[in-house]
């Protein structure tokens, strides 16, 4: 047969559509025209597939060969496409038999001396495959990916000899057996029980991660900030199989390793300040995923607050209402998830010691203004706990006959049966209710709607605003075990808000 078709899958953001490698052979001088929109790396994948061809032992054929990689409007890039390429050609010239083609997809990038090496985003083309009812053939170096992705028959080789033997029916591929999810046993280094005093900030640590909600915590350097931020990850749960799924997809777009997401810890990004609006968001001629997606499903750590840019700051508004990213180009548009919680760290002012009774605050006004005006009140409209860490006097840190504090077990239960009772209630977490959830699942009695009109008005509380306290006040409810959001619950949350009343006050 003159003509063959071999399936297998582009990559288009966290997206893998399907493409057909069409390889026709005609009469004429020896030549490979390759069509379809192949960009550099694709067009260059002849010269791969010709030596991979010859050094398997097998003959490149010397006829006019046109590759076509339909859909044509759809921009191909990679290596990706190397193994359907030479096993097209082998078939058109009759090497190989095209019986099992139509029910396969073959993904892979041939070395030139045929040995299949790893391509990214494996597993949103595995995902894609099994929809499509088909077997899966890639390379070895990718089946822990493939193998998240149950009912699915996945194979793996590790060189290109392996996959035409099984298609000339002589050996049969490894089939990657799908991995059970499992939770990493390993103690968490990062205990909460190692921060001394700040029970205000420890308190707020358990309701964002009960909640799902966004926190700043201001104070002068060395008040243990970071040393908090880093402990929220130990009060979240595991990653569920869903989402393991979805947030390993994103890695495995971006080439990064996905052991970690395959154990259910959820991600923990923190960018340094001097990180571009692109390298939070995602981009480039071929759009890649950010710090903001890598963050999906888990959290983005932004320390010095007021140091990013303000025009990088201003980026994470959309995702943090919609949790998604678009990125647009004339070409195309990609689609990244981005459903994150945003934990930052601030000063009160440039030097950071603003306030501090030692007087060691040195910074005019107009470079307290400035600084402070880095952070919008729109950003600062969608942070729900605010709090001003405040620095511990060294008799206290060296005190060595310290009540022991809870440990981040103890805490990270709480938060379950918390989350546990939302998702029976709502199916989701109560930073993501809606305001007509919240008409349903957090009813405040007429005395506490006045209270919460007394308040915003007070602090200039936007309708956002408000439902944010609302949310904040519904998981104090659920870490109390109750149903009923109470006066004490508002006040509480109200009591996280007041040092968001606007920028200024932000650093008070």
């Amino acid at each position: 047969m003159s003509l063959a078709i071999v399936h297998t899958r582009a990559q288009l953001g966290v997206s893998s559509p399907a493409v057909t490698v069409e390889v026709h052979l005609s009469a004429g001088l020896p030549a490979l025209a390759l069509v379809g929109l192949p960009e550099a790396a694709v067009r260059e994948s002849k010269e791969r597939v010709r030596s991979a061809i010859i050094n398997s032992g097998f003959e490149f054929p010397q006829r006019r060969i046109t590759i076509n990689l339909a859909p044509a409007d759809l921009p191909k890039e990679g290596g990706r496409y190397d193994l359907a390429i030479a096993v097209g050609i082998l078939v058109a010239s009759g090497q190989l038999p095209a019986d099992i083609l139509e029910k396969t997809e073959l993904l892979g990038e041939l070395a030139l001396s045929g040995e299949l090496r790893q391509v990214t985003g494996v597993l949103p083309a595995a995902v894609a495959c099994k929809k499509q009812g088909r077997a899966f053939w890639i390379p070895k170096d990718n089946r822990e990916e493939a193998a998240l992705v149950r009912g699915l028959d996945v194979r793996a080789a590790s060189h290109f000899l392996d996959i035409c033997a099984a298609l000339s029916g002589k050996m049969q591929l490894e089939q990657v057996v799908p991995t059970q999810p499992i939770s990493s046993s390993a103690p968490n280094q990062w205990d909460l029980s190692d921060v001394k005093g700040q029970l205000k900030a420890k308190r707020a640590l358990e309701i964002a991660a009960a909640g799902g909600h966004n926190l700043v915590l201001s104070g002068v350097p060395g008040s243990g900030k970071s040393m908090l931020a880093a402990r929220l990850p130990g009060l979240l749960p595991k990653l569920t199989e869903e989402e393991r799924l979805d947030t390993a997809a994103v890695y495995s777009v971006a080439g990064l390793p996905v052991e970690a997401i395959c154990q259910g810890v959820r991600p923990f990004r923190s960018p340094h300040h001097t990180a571009s609006a692109a390298a939070l968001v995602g981009g480039g001629s071929h759009p890649k995923p950010g710090e903001i997606s890598l963050a999906h499903q888990g959290v983005l750590f932004l320390d010095e607050l007021p140091e990013f840019s303000r025009k990088v700051l201003e980026v994470l508004r959309e995702p943090l209402e919609t949790g998604e990213i678009l990125i647009s180009r004339a070409a195309r548009q990609t689609h990244y998830p981005a459903r994150f919680q945003l934990i930052g760290a601030l000063n009160p002012c440039p030097c950071g010691y603003a306030g501090d009774p030692s007087g060691r605050c040195r910074c005019t006004p107009d470079q307290i203004r400035r600084y402070q005006d880095k952070l919008s009140g729109p950003l600062l409209d969608r942070i729900d706990l605010f709090v001003n860490v405040q620095a511990l006097p060294p008799q206290t840190l060296l005190k060595l006959d310290q009540l022991p504090s809870e440990t981040s077990v103890v805490v990270a239960e709480r938060v379950s049966l918390a989350l546990d009772r939302q998702h029976r209630r709502q199916g989701c977490r109560n930073s993501l209710l809606t305001a007509k959830m919240l008409e349903t699942y957090c009813v405040l009695s007429s005395d506490d709607r006045n209270i919460l009109a007394a308040a915003a008005e007070r602090f200039g509380l936007s309708a956002r605003a408000c439902h944010r306290v609302m949310k904040v006040a519904r998981t104090l409810a659920d870490l109390r075990g109750s149903e009923q959001v109470e006066r004490a619950d508002l006040t509480e949350a109200l009591g996280f808000r007041e040092g968001l009343a606007g920028p200024s006050s932000a650093f008070s």
